[in-house]
This record gives C-alpha cells, sequence and structure tokens, in this order.
C-alpha cells in the first residue's frame, strides 16, 4: 500500500471499531478495502440508497456483493431527502445522508455484529474533494467557516466522523484499486457539467494540476489557516455572547465593534438556534441594531424560517407560524 494511504489509515487505529459510509464509487472502495484489508474483524459498512437516480440498484448490489465476499457487516439505509421551501436537494439530500450514516450505526450496534460497539465513522472525501469545497466556498464569497472547507474529523450524534483521505489525491486511490485488480461503480452524475462541482473538477482542476502541481497541499494548508482563524473567532464569540447575554441585549451589542458584533450574533443564531444569516441579512440587522437609540424603535427581520424582532431591550428570533 502507498505511503500516503498508510500515514492515512494509521489515524484510524485508535477509533477501532469502526463504521465506513460506502457507496461502492471509488473512493469508499479503497477506504473499505484498505481497512478490511489492515482491521478485517474491526470494520462494518453503511450504504446509503437515496433512490435519486436510476444506477442506486446498481451501487447498493455492487455494495452487497462486495461485503458479503469478504464477511463485512453491511448495513442499508433508505433515506427519504425531501428538500424544504428555499432549501437545495443537495443540501437536503447530504443531510439526510448523515442522519442515516447515525441510524446506520445504532442498527449495527443493535445487532451486536463486531465485538465492540461502533462510536466512529469514517467518510471517503479524498484531496480532490476538498480542493473543490474550497473553490465552491470561494465562488460563492464565503467566510472563514466556508473557507476552511471539511473538517478532518468533528462529533456529531454521538458519534465521531472521520474523513482520512483528505491528504490523498483522488488519482492515486483508483490507482491502487487497480493495482488491487478491484473494481467499483462508476456515479453517471460526476459527468453531468450541470453541478458545479463537476465543472470544477472537469475543467478547473486539470488546470491548476498543471500550472501548480502542488495546488493540493498549498490550498489545504490555507483551509487549515482558515479553520485556526475560525476556532479564534468562535473563541470571541464565546466571550461576547457571555457578555451580551441570551438573549442578546441590545445595548450591549451596540458597545461591539462593527466585526465583533456581527460575529456574536452569527454565534447566537447557529449555536442557539441552528440557523444562518445571509450576508445581506446580516448587515441590515447590524443597521437596525445600531438605529435602536429610542424605547419606541422597532426590529422585525426575517432570517432563515423566522424573525429576529426587539423585545425591550433585548433580541429574540422566533420561528414564523405555519400559513
Amino acid at each position: 500500500m502507498p505511503r500516503a494511504l498508510n500515514e492515512a489509515l494509521h489515524g484510524l487505529a485508535p477509533h477501532l471499531p469502526l463504521a465506513v459510509a460506502f457507496s461502492g464509487g471509488a473512493d469508499s472502495t479503497a477506504l473499505l478495502l484498505a481497512c478490511w484489508q489492515r482491521w478485517p474483524q474491526q470494520v462494518a459498512a453503511i450504504h446509503v440508497n437515496h433512490g435519486l437516480q436510476e444506477a442506486a440498484a446498481g451501487f447498493e448490489a455492487f455494495a452487497r456483493q462486495f461485503c458479503t465476499a469478504r464477511g463485512i457487516p453491511l448495513h442499508i439505509e433508505y433515506p427519504h431527502a425531501r428538500h424544504a421551501s428555499g432549501e437545495s436537494p443537495e443540501d437536503a439530500a447530504r443531510k439526510a445522508r448523515y442522519a442515516a450514516l447515525a441510524r446506520g450505526v445504532q442498527a449495527l450496534n443493535q445487532a451486536q455484529t463486531l465485538p465492540q460497539p461502533i462510536a466512529s465513522i469514517a467518510l471517503a472525501q479524498h484531496a480532490d474533494d476538498q480542493v473543490e469545497t474550497l473553490l465552491l466556498a470561494l465562488s460563492r464569497g464565503a467566510g472563514l467557516p466556508g473557507l476552511a472547507a471539511m473538517p478532518r474529523q468533528w462529533e456529531r450524534n454521538g458519534l465521531l466522523w472521520l474523513r482520512p483521505w483528505l491528504t490523498v489525491p483522488g488519482p492515486q486511490l483508483r490507482h491502487w484499486l487497480q493495482q488491487q485488480g478491484q473494481n467499483w461503480v462508476e456515479d453517471p452524475s460526476n459527468l453531468d457539467l450541470h453541478y458545479t462541482r463537476n465543472r470544477i473538477r472537469h475543467r478547473i482542476v486539470p488546470v491548476l494540476e498543471q500550472a501548480f502541481p502542488a495546488f493540493r497541499q498549498t490550498l489545504a494548508r490555507s483551509s487549515a489557516h482558515a479553520q485556526q482563524a475560525q476556532q479564534i473567532l468562535e473563541e470571541v464569540a464565546q466571550a461576547d455572547l457571555a457578555v451580551v447575554g441570551v438573549p442578546p441585549s441590545i445595548r450591549a451589542l451596540q458597545a461591539l465593534s462593527a466585526p465583533r458584533q456581527a460575529n456574536v450574533l452569527r454565534h447566537w443564531l447557529k449555536q442557539h438556534h441552528g440557523i444562518a444569516a445571509q450576508h445581506r441579512q446580516m448587515q441590515e440587522l447590524q443597521r437596525q441594531i445600531m438605529a435602536c437609540t429610542t424605547r419606541g424603535h422597532q426590529i422585525h427581520l426575517k432570517i432563515a424560517n423566522g424573525h429576529v424582532q426587539r423585545h425591550n431591550a433585548w433580541l429574540h428570533w422566533l420561528t414564523s407560524s405555519p400559513a
């Protein structure tokens, strides 16, 4: 196994046993195969069949055949990824996938498929995926959270989520599979240039590779710097929120500089209400906060599926009543 793959897998060892999110594509096939070769009794697989394309049945059949041939425990989830009004189908499918993977771990644990309960799940996004994510964020004018791209690990739903391939180029994974004589299933949607991510993959990444051969490593460093800066901003926001309070005091918010005010407001909305304000919404909210100098001044601004409103000396976010 190439050194880069070996080093990437080394970080998974402390988190065994683990589940692998297994679509049947090249990247997840490489991850599951590499983990099974190294820890044959410590790995299970979860396949998520969204049923959103005709190829879904072929992906599921391949996952079943691959796991059966190696005695890998496999659980299959069939989520319904309906998107809400104003939400993109891609975002809805992604959220449904993560929820389905968490349910899959619960099912595997209930079935006692491995000697010990699973508390970690590995995802197969690689260095090229990270580059695409960063370029997408740049194209949308994203702030630091977007420029930080995908984290290498994080916790959610009581599980540790891991992306061991983030430093490994996608072509290297495919080359290794070919050396192993292992096939995979190609997702036909990966060739659809209607999707921005596919245009980046097929048109921009090849040009970057020619102009800047080390672009994967250098862009990864930029994302790492953004992650560190974002962590500092979150620490500042936590400290500021302790001062302005929950719900936030308008007068305390007015005492902050504009950048710190925006930072703590975003933190409040995300941590306490699970929502994010668009750039223009945040600008308007700050304008209204600074204009709020009289007792009768009202604040009423739509953000996500609710409104930020003034109530006496404080700000509140309230969900909109269904029509």
